[in-house]
């Protein structure tokens, strides 16, 4: 794709790199096949090659539109268009490059701001988060039923394992997981420690930075970035053999902590470190003996839901759906894997139309089999799910977990 950068981008810092995503790209079309919101709304400017051609428009005159605004935000940043490009155009950063520069140029409406500006200033801060999740669980009796079905119920949180292994790894213990799902970082840490491995989080460290970081605050983000590498390090030196990340939306981000921080001359060895040490948990699983577990008789009819960041950014699809067989899970058959559940970190938040379509698409697939459970891999597509699946969905490795 041939391109004509107006004047007043030249000297941009991420020009040249959006450059030159924009000139790989060769019209040929084959990721609107799979985009999920140009298979929901059929509009050439709601697909990947749409919206580069926006961004290119943006780049070349200088100039952006409401209009063009609303098609760059329908966007759910799945990267499922990544996946299926032969010419492997990195779709998702050029949206990040775009998005930031509309930002820069085009002020929203008051209402938006507000709202973008109270997602960055909560979601991140787990004790904001639980705090108002709690008043949610409290009031939930007299919520609209819309939103009382997004409120995950309080449970009891399981004890940790002590540590007392000589192979140790961190986890990251998250923002929105640590107050919705505490559980989940509980099981990962239950099941590592029957494997002999040690998991711990740095008390210092949160919020991957995903949040800020999408919503265009890119800033911001990569000052989550530099406090979780600050509270990391210490550990990494000490011997911490890997950063366990149990939701993939939070992995696919630390994942680029070394991509996002390269220029920053004081972040950026340690930055490509922690990105070499970021692993999935099902990275870590498929690499250890299972049989240690003793999983007999845990073949519940289940459904698996692969997100977006698994698959597409992390590129692990299949590692969950391989263990839990090799776990004597009977899994369900799941069509059309790769369109996303309309979760998308805040998406379901600022797009709740087109998520909510998203949603009814994605359980109706994943109910045909009549599973008895879904389970994921990803915090917010589990509370996504969960607000109107008929069946429980949780995360994988609590079908794992011991259950003594």
């Amino acid at each position: 794709m041939r391109t004509h950068i107006h004047v007043k981008y030249q000297n941009h810092p991420e020009i040249q790199e959006a450059e030159s995503i924009l000139r790989s790209c060769v019209h040929c079309g084959f990721c609107t096949a799979t985009c999920p919101t140009y298979q929901e709304l059929g509009d050439e400017r709601d697909g990947p090659r749409g919206r580069i051609y926006l961004i290119k428009q943006l780049l070349e005159s200088g100039e952006v539109s409401d209009k063009s605004r609303t098609h760059l935000d329908r966007c759910l940043s799945c990267r499922s268009c990544e996946t299926t490009c032969p010419s492997g155009v990195q779709y998702g950063r050029l949206a990040e490059i775009g998005r930031g520069m509309v930002e820069e140029q085009l002020a929203r409406p008051a209402g938006q701001r507000l709202l973008r500006w109270l997602l960055r200033k909560v979601l991140p801060y787990p004790s904001r988060f639980g705090a108002l999740l709690a008043l949610g669980r409290f009031a939930r009796p007299l919520l609209p039923a819309s939103l009382a079905t997004k409120v995950p119920p309080s449970r009891s949180v399981r004890s940790w394992p002590a540590r007392r292994h000589r192979r140790t790894m961190l986890v990251l213990a998250g923002c929105a997981q640590a107050s919705a799902t505490p559980n989940t970082n509980v099981a990962a840490a239950r099941v590592l420690d029957r494997l002999g491995i040690s998991l711990f989080a740095a008390p210092e460290a949160g919020c991957c930075g995903a949040v800020s970081y999408h919503l265009s605050a890119h800033e911001e983000g990569l000052g989550f970035m530099r406090r979780n590498i600050d509270a990391w390090w210490p550990h990494i030196e000490a011997g911490a053999e890997a950063i366990v990340i149990s939701a993939s939306g939070c992995g696919a981000m630390v994942r680029e902590y070394g991509d996002k921080l390269r220029e920053d001359p004081a972040y950026a060895h340690k930055a490509k470190r922690v990105s070499e040490l970021a692993r999935d948990l099902s990275e870590v699983l498929e690499g250890e003996d299972l049989s240690l577990l003793d999983l007999a008789g845990r073949g519940r009819k289940t459904a698996v839901h692969c997100p977006c960041t698994l698959q597409h950014a992390l590129k692990l699809g299949g590692r969950v759906e391989t263990i839990l067989l090799n776990a004597g899970v009977e899994l369900t058959p799941v069509r059309d894997g790769h369109l996303c559940c309309g979760s998308a970190g805040t998406y379901s938040v600022l797009q709740p139309e087109l998520s909510q379509r998203l949603l009814t698409n994605k359980l109706a697939v994943l109910t045909e089999g009549n599973p008895e459970q879904i389970v994921t891999a990803n915090v917010g597509c589990q509370l996504h799910l969960a607000s109107r699946a008929e069946v429980p969905v949780k995360h994988w490795i609590e079908l794992l977990e011991p259950e003594d």
